[in-house]
């Protein structure tokens, strides 16, 4: 039946025989819904944030009027519309809609859903599945569903908070358009509030005061989700000092006390937390050193493990500042220590100290290159054998096999250099490190000219 909604889930799925009894996407006891549910956008003109996908002629916006939806993936943090844009999809599609959660989703109800799907397409009827938090579907389960998309006997809705390319199977991922939601903006915040102290739905009988200053203080803190900000609106709202019988007040100092202390987006296992150590990282390349002390104590505040991060910055110290300061690394290692000897929070400090010191610290990569360009060489020759003038010798066999035959002692020379060949054969001449000028590696260039100048005197083709 044409626009038909299902929910599959725990508590609305039940099979007796070969009988499934579902209730409504939208079944609910009003008193019971939280306000984020009351005030949902029911209509795309209602929906604040996301322009870029929903704005006038744009592609998803397109799809959803026209009724033209191909399997997807709404891709978002929490709070920004992602569910909100599936009720949307089923309230004016013409497929039936069916509604799946991670809960209790098994296999085998998985399999018997599918298979009505498939029935339905066989008479024509569209079927649009939605899954929220498909991240937290296994790969079995997210297996269940490839053959419908494949077939076409579905139409795929998913969302998910986590990066599709880590945790959607890839053969499900690739026959799904990727769209990706935006954190709503201070002002889109802002612009949801007003309207909500004025939607009936929200709370009705009952006048809203939220003065301009509570509301930035409000959307501030949400931080781009809206649901956190509907969450302490309501919860002021029902605590309010300031209130009669059909009006209340929703002070700042109220809202000061209910937000306390802000709670930091950070995933130590998924994707921001590779944005964020990238951030830091490139912060520190950039020598921008307020840049790398928010990034650093954005990592801190998710609670991300100082170990992890001072490993980070020991790495970094040689692989972006290198010889040009050779204090680097001695300082890197040192704060890596203090990390392990006090813990958080005190080590706080101390990666501070040591991101400040990275950040101005005169950078050089000539190490990290050096590195890069003999991995190159090692994997594209032969494993050419150690020259036999720079082969121990412990064994009688190996001093007659000339093992260590030619050697010359760079000590016992006035230069401390000799003209023995150490770089295998096939790769005489090839270069590896080009040290800069910069900070201390100037030293390092200087000391290699002045070496490169005495072989280019006293070196010679029988050498």
């Amino acid at each position: 039946m044409s626009g038909e909604v299902y929910n599959v889930d725990e508590t609305n799925v039940r099979l007796e025989g070969d009988t499934m009894h579902q209730e409504s996407l939208f079944a609910a006891n009003n008193r019971q819904e939280p306000l984020a549910s009351r005030v949902r956008p029911r209509t795309l003109a209602e929906v604040i944030g996301q322009k870029h996908l929903l704005g006038p002629g744009r592609i998803l916006r397109e799809l959803i009027t026209n009724d033209q939806v191909s399997s997807l993936i709404l891709w978002g943090p929490p709070g920004v519309g992602k569910t909100t844009l599936a009720r949307i999809i089923a309230a004016q599609t013409k497929a039936e809609f069916i509604s799946f959660s991670a809960v209790d989703s098994s296999i085998k109800t998985i399999r018997e859903v599918m298979k009505r799907a498939e029935a339905n397409s066989d008479y024509g009827q569209q079927t649009i599945v939605f899954i929220d938090e498909i991240h937290r579907f296994n790969k079995a389960q997210q297996d269940a569903f490839l053959p419908y998309v494949e077939r076409g006997s579905i139409t795929l809705i998913a969302a998910t908070t986590e990066n599709p390319s880590f945790e959607l199977n890839s053969a499900l991922l690739s026959r799904c358009k990727v769209f990706v939601l935006k954190p709503l903006t201070t002002d889109d915040i802002i612009t949801l509030l007003q309207r909500v102290v004025q939607d009936e739905r929200a709370f009705p009988g009952v006048t809203v005061e939220l003065g301009h200053e509570a509301q930035v203080m409000l959307a501030t803190f949400a931080n781009g989700d809206a649901r956190t900000a509907l969450n302490i609106l309501e919860m002021a709202v029902l605590n309010s000092d300031h209130r009669t019988a059909n009006k209340v007040i929703v002070t700042p100092t109220q809202l000061q006390q209910l937000t306390g202390q802000k709670m930091v987006l950070y995933d130590k296992n998924g994707e921001e937390h590779y944005n964020i150590i990238s951030a830091l990282h490139k912060a520190l390349r950039n020598s921008d050193v307020d840049a790398a002390i928010y990034w650093l104590s954005r990592m801190l505040a998710g609670g991300e493990d100082p170990l992890y991060i001072a490993r980070r910055l020991v790495r970094f110290a040689s692989e972006d500042v290198g010889l040009a300061d050779t204090n680097a690394l001695r300082v890197a290692v040192d704060v890596f220590q203090a990390c392990q000897f006090i813990g958080m929070p005190e080590c706080d400090v101390h990666l501070t100290e040591a991101v400040i010191y990275l950040a101005l610290a005169p950078k050089s990569n000539a190490v990290y290159a050096a590195r890069q360009r003999v991995r190159h060489d090692v994997q594209a020759t032969i494993n050419e054998p150690v020259p036999l003038q720079i082969r121990n010798a412990p064994t009688k066999l190996m001093q007659e096999l000339e093992y260590g035959q030619g050697y010359q002692y760079a000590h016992a020379t006035a230069a401390k250099l000799t003209t023995m060949k150490t770089m295998p054969d096939n790769l005489q001449g090839h270069r590896y490190y080009y040290p800069t000028t910069e900070g201390h590696e100037g030293r390092f260039k200087a000391r290699l000219e002045e070496i490169q100048r005495w072989h280019a005197q006293h070196d010679h083709p029988s050498s």
